[in-house]
């Protein structure tokens, strides 16, 4: 009873958090004065615009994806499966850019190709006068969105070849050469997590307002932010939004038809059990220099380039005076909502991969849907549904963002929790059972114990997401609770590149510090004692 309880609370918090203030932004974007009223969604259908925009949006993410899944995969391969040298170290600057959020990418590429970037001096003000118009546009927000996104496809296809069983093959390179091997089993096998992980980037890419917005690209995402925060339109607003839900709710639902039984949960293979390992032999100095220029591109350069723009301490003890006070709230927030959310997180991937509810699967399929879900939408909803007298106290206080961050982020902490949670054996808690322990003892004594180390990852992973939010902490933060991502965004339409790019610098360590200082735990726990 016990357990049903916690579990049944958990998803109606889900539900509370999450669709309620989608169907509430439906409700209210319908009916004006107590009657049914379409006439911002004839206006939508109508204008040639808002098709543009539609097209704008579409073009761009199916860009991003096939550039993403074509480059990803292979480099997924070739880190996971082959012996490349520095392919750990390769891997984890690599994921550096999702860490981040997508527009100071953009920034950093501004700095170093715009019209008085880095380079002018050494290409010159007419060469670069032409490339600041190609950046400028779609071609500047692919190549943005693609390095931002390109971690994903690599990460899941190195994830889903440790699912792939060894044993098959093996006993294929008996008679077959590698690349014979990938193509007839290895590939067809992780083909699910290759289709849902460019799945996920082309809703990402779809719902992304910082980077177009940045680059001046006109996208759904951020005609529908314009409407709500320029001309404070909710019903223009709201019908800007609806198609990019729809689009996401029918692209998950091809996912649930068809992907769902198949990429609900990676288990790797046994830790006893080798797998076989590609071995490049003469192409292996060419590809680790292949390998080292595309991260090089992607994650150093841009860095870099804010790094040696924001060489001036000046320009930092600048940036501190005018977004101190939103740092502090970022790490605050962040914290604090990566803490909320490892909890929901842990209650909702035990709830669906126990299966404890016939609901299980509705409880998966939403927290995906609202995390797919463009961030302005979800703002949008959360106005929608907590500005009213009765719930000020939430809607006028820092609740607004942590609500957001749950709705927003809870898919990727359960996810974290199922993987974590689909390693302990059933028995040990069917055992503590049968010995008459509660529901609450087997979970505080044996289950947590055994997760702790997803639990830490889970902290982690809600830590990043949360601090480099922006889309939907731009939408709803109260007056005076702005964060630092949102900051640096509304900076930068006055503000010094000299100070934007500080700016930038410190919420990358921000963001990269926690992550390193677990890096360097079991380090320092090696030389403590001495091993």
């Amino acid at each position: 009873m016990q357990k049903r309880t916690v579990l049944t609370l958990m998803a109606g918090l889900i539900v509370i958090i999450g669709l309620l203030p989608v169907i509430s932004m439906l409700l209210k974007s319908i009916i004006i004065d107590g009657h049914l009223s379409l006439n911002a969604y004839y206006g939508l259908l109508n204008s040639k615009r808002q098709w543009t925009l539609l097209k704008h949006s579409l073009t761009l993410a199916s860009l991003v994806t096939i550039l993403t899944t074509v480059i990803g995969v292979p480099t997924g391969i070739l880190l996971g499966k082959t012996n490349l040298f520095l392919r750990k170290l390769f891997l984890l600057i690599l994921t550096v850019p999702l860490l981040l959020p997508p527009y100071i990418i953009a920034v950093s590429y501004s700095d170093l190709l715009g019209q008085e970037g880095l380079l002018t001096p050494l290409l010159g003000s007419t060469l670069m006068h032409h490339i600041n118009r190609w950046l400028f546009g779609l071609p500047g927000c692919t190549i943005v969105l693609f390095s931002a996104f390109l971690p994903i496809p690599v990460i899941f296809t190195i994830a889903f070849l440790r699912t792939v069983n060894p044993h098959m093959e093996e006993a294929a390179r008996l008679s077959a050469s590698w690349g014979k091997v990938l193509k007839g089993i290895t590939l067809p096998m992780i083909l699910p997590g290759i289709i849902f992980s460019a799945l996920l980037v082309f809703l990402l890419t779809f719902g992304e307002f910082g980077v177009p917005n940045f680059l001046r690209y006109g996208v759904f995402p951020v005609e529908s932010f314009t409407q709500f925060s320029a001309f404070y339109d909710f019903q223009a607003a709201t019908a800007t939004s609806m198609p990019m839900a729809i689009i996401t709710f029918f692209a998950l639902l091809i996912e649930a038809c068809f992907l769902r039984e198949k990429t609900y949960q990676i288990q790797t293979v046994q830790d006893n059990i080798q797998t076989p390992v590609i071995c490049l032999q003469r192409s292996h100095i060419p590809l680790t220099i292949a390998t080292a220029i595309m991260v090089l591109c992607i994650t150093i350069v841009p860095i870099f380039t804010l790094v040696i723009k924001s060489a001036n301490p000046a320009a930092y003890a600048w940036a501190i005076n005018r977004a101190g006070n939103s740092l502090i709230r970022s790490i605050t927030y962040a914290t604090t909502g990566a803490t909320l959310l490892t909890f929901s997180g842990f209650l909702t991937g035990y709830l669906i991969q126990t299966r404890s509810l016939k609901i299980w699967r509705a409880v998966d399929s939403l927290t995906i849907f609202l995390f797919a879900l463009p961030g302005t939408v979800i703002g949008i909803g959360l106005i929608s549904l907590w500005n009213t007298p009765w719930t000020n106290f939430i809607y006028a206080s820092p609740l607004i963002i942590l609500l957001g961050y749950l709705a927003k982020y809870t898919a990727i902490t359960s996810r974290i929790s199922i993987n974590q949670l689909a390693k302990i054996p059933p028995s040990m808690e069917e055992a503590a059972q049968i010995t008459g322990a509660s529901w609450s003892r087997r979970m505080i004594f044996i289950v947590l114990p055994l997760s702790r180390h997803g639990l830490i990852t889970a902290w982690l992973a809600g830590y990043v997401f949360s601090l480099r939010d922006t889309a939907i902490t731009m939408m709803v933060y109260p007056a005076g609770h702005d964060t630092l991502p949102v900051r640096i965004f509304t900076l930068m339409a006055n503000g010094s590149s000299e100070m934007i790019a500080s700016l930038c610098i410190i919420l990358i360590i921000a963001t990269l510090l926690p992550l390193g200082i677990i890096l360097l735990l079991p380090m320092f726990k090696r030389l403590r004692y001495g091993h």
